[in-house]
């Protein structure tokens, strides 16, 4: 059905928007004029953990909240309370037991710092964790700029004294606690690179992830350490260092230490590193196809790109209460999650617990939040509980103070835009970007009409166009010279990438692509993928020239022209798999959109095989590869398939060995290895048999074809099939 498009008015007693008018502001933007939203450096260069938090002590904010943390258990009297109080006053009782309720889930609790880990109180004293069987930290924490620079000046001068070098890495496995956003704002501060996982993956992505970036050290519990990291640890001798938040004195594993102890020694002043805009910064990993997770990489640089967006946006302000709902192991809750909020000086909150409909509009309503980034799967859980017609238990919830709900992680669909404009009173603005671009790159904006179903328009200062791949070949060198500060390799056109230090380059170091031989597409029974396999050799990889599609409401792949300070600057030591992601001056995204005559931008789909699930992006690779594990699989398959609350859920196709039989049984066995292997978020949730899974030519599964066939969609181009499933 067609929507109408929503058009908006501000409320009394609003700020003005960020960005009042969309068309002048593009028209007049320029990145030199933006970086007027950073400090810099005292001595020069740039860093994100300063512009994040440390600047905002020399601007007199030192005792401003910086993150409300809130424990797992921190509401849950008051959620009871809350709904109590509602029926109370449907019934005409005072309001002034509930509002004493919101303000002791407001007030920071220090009598309860003891249980939340290694951070300090707020008289500054550390508290350590307990040493046995640790109670789940609970209550409610707030952590001040003064407080937060502090701590981070701790964490950097740890990493040093612990010899962790500049440009390692640090990983972090960790659920939404305060350890984890003090130590992703100290590695930054130290100049050192962070980056995070998600809590919930099973081993084998904790061990593939930390293999691929040769972690150096790593903050976790203990419970994480003993289940998903100790059992291979052995392999990896490059991870020194295994700092444990829940831990302290004797009661400690074997090669590991207390991040309480550590920390108590340090100095709480200092520590920051004269990084440079350029220096590898964010370590972020995204999975492909075929093949082995890739991590992107970011630069502090990218700093000015997360403030700008957060701006523009989130139309973010500095008295902003902003809660992200996004976990920091995805890049949107280390991009948004942590940097922009803080890059703006805005409060932000942090929520330890999953997802529950009635804490959650309990927490808006508590917290007085006024910015909301959350996802699709999110809302769609929320509308199960409060329809169009009847509010439900949203109506129990006083939410006037919000003011802009944002939508991330994969396409909203109009019923969510239109369910947050009918049931909250304000609709919800889409936007797109991806790991890769480091931050938003299209939105819809508070001062701009929605069309739900839209992703928006570009942001000020990025370029994007709808394009056609015309099929290119090039040579690619196995490895170019070390220290070659060209990196990142470009296809011939691209430019405004921007210059990358010496380190990154040397550790990524590659040679531009040339092309070598062009060919014109044409339609042919022989696809152009066919033509790559039977006319070129593996050292060579096929790109593409492009054209660029004018004409609007016409079907093509989303491109964007690189130069915006977020953008991700290589694939780890996968200088290749970079070089492919660009052709004639475009970064290609992958994703299938179309532009409308006004602009505005309309996701289609994803041009490969990767998985959406809640929001979380999953490689079929290493679902196949876990379920190889098993004796009894062959072949395996993953594919993502339709479900109406996470959007996509995993499905595997799985062919046995012969002498194994197909039952229940073995279903059952292999879903509870996936699942103790990869984690809830990852493991398939289906898992079907087949006899034969059906191939190309070049042994390939065809995860496309098997997809089209379980959604009964055109199974389009089978040129090269060479071996079709039984």
């Amino acid at each position: 059905m067609a929507w109408e498009t929503i058009h908006k008015s501000d409320r009394p007693g609003w700020p003005a928007a960020n960005l009042d008018d969309y068309a002048s502001v593009r028209q007049g933007f320029s990145w030199e004029g933006a970086r007027s939203l950073l400090r810099g450096l005292p001595y020069g260069g740039l860093n994100i953990a300063y512009e994040a938090v440390d600047r905002h002590l020399e601007a007199g904010l030192a005792d401003k909240v910086a993150i409300r943390w809130l424990g797992r258990d921190s509401q849950r009297d008051s959620q009871g309370e809350s709904q109590g109080e509602s029926q109370r006053d449907s019934q005409g009782n005072s309001q002034r037991d509930r509002q004493r309720d919101r303000e002791q889930v407001i007030r920071s609790d220090s009598q309860r710092d003891s249980r939340q880990g290694s951070l300090v109180n707020s008289q500054g004293d550390f508290q350590k964790a307990k040493k046995a069987n640790p109670t789940p930290a609970t209550g409610c924490r707030d952590l001040s700029y003064g407080e937060l620079a502090g701590l981070t000046s701790r964490f950097a001068h740890l990493l040093e004294r612990l010899g962790v070098a500049p440009g390692e890495r640090v990983f972090s496995l960790l659920g939404r606690v305060p350890d984890l956003y003090v130590a992703a704002l100290g590695t930054l501060k130290a100049g050192r690179v962070f980056s995070p996982l998600f809590s919930a993956f099973g081993p084998e992505p904790v061990r593939a992830r930390m293999t691929l970036g040769d972690a150096r050290a790593l903050v976790t519990t203990a419970a994480y350490y003993e289940r998903k990291v100790a059992p291979w640890r052995h392999e990896l001798p490059g991870l020194r260092h295994v700092l444990l938040t829940d831990r302290a004195g004797n009661d400690l594993p074997a090669g590991t230490l207390s991040l309480a102890d550590a920390l108590a020694t340090c100095p709480d002043s200092g520590g920051l590193a004269a990084t440079r805009a350029e220096d590898m910064a964010l370590l972020h990993f995204t999975s492909g196809t075929t093949g082995k997770p890739k991590g992107a990489i970011h630069v502090h640089g990218a700093v000015l790109f997360h403030a700008l967006t957060g701006r523009y946006a989130l139309d973010l302000h500095p008295e902003d209460v902003y809660w992200c709902t996004a976990d920091p192991g995805w890049v949107t809750g280390t991009s948004y999650g942590i940097i922009a909020p803080l890059a703006i000086g805005a409060t932000l909150i942090v929520d330890e617990a999953d997802l529950d409909p009635a804490r959650w509009f309990g927490l808006l309503q508590d917290q007085r939040v006024t910015v909301w980034y959350t996802a699709p799967t999110a809302i769609r859980m929320l509308m199960k509980v409060a329809n169009r017609t009847d509010k439900g238990i949203v109506g129990h919830y006083d939410l006037s103070r919000l003011r802009f709900l944002a939508s991330v992680g994969e396409p909203l669909n109009p019923e969510g835009v239109i369910w947050g404009q009918e049931v909250l009173g304000l609709p919800f603005h889409d936007n797109w970007w991806q790991t890769e671009t480091g931050g938003i790159m299209i939105a819809n904006y508070r001062s701009m009409d929605i069309r739900p179903g839209s992703m928006g328009k570009p942001l000020p200062g990025v370029e994007a166009a709808i394009v056609r791949r015309v099929r290119s070949f090039a040579a690619v060198p196995a490895q170019g010279p070390a220290g070659d500060t060209s990196w990142p390799p470009l296809s011939p056109g691209l430019a405004g990438a921007g210059e990358i230090s010496a380190a990154t380059a040397e550790e990524l170091g590659h040679s531009p692509v040339p092309v070598v031989t062009s060919e014109a597409h044409s339609p042919s029974h022989v696809t152009a993928q066919a033509r790559v396999e039977q006319a070129f050799p593996a050292t060579s990889q096929p790109i593409a020239t492009i054209e660029v599609i004018e004409t609007p409401d016409t079907l093509g792949e989303l491109a964007l022209r690189p130069g915006w300070p977020a953008m991700f600057r290589g694939y780890l030591n996968e200088p290749e798999r970079y070089a492919q992601c660009f052709a004639d001056g475009w970064y290609l995204t992958g994703d299938l959109a179309q532009r409308d005559a006004d602009g505005y931008y309309w996701f289609v789909g994803r041009a490969d095989d990767v998985i959406k699930s809640a929001g979380h992006l999953i490689g079929p690779f290493e679902v196949e590869s876990v379920l190889m594990e098993h004796e009894a699989v062959a072949e395996a398959a993953a594919i993502g398939v339709p479900e109406p609350t996470a959007g996509e859920v995993v499905k595997a196709l799985v062919a046995l060995k012969p002498s194994f039989t197909a039952d229940e049984a073995l279903r059952k066995a292999l879903l509870a290895h996936a699942r103790k292997r990869l984690g809830p978020a990852v493991a398939p949730r289906e898992i079907d048999f087949r006899a034969n899974l059906p191939k190309t030519r070049s042994g390939k599964i065809m995860r496309r074809l098997l997809r089209a066939r379980e959604l009964g969609l055109p199974e389009g181009d089978l040129s090269t099939l060479e071996s079709d499933e039984r």
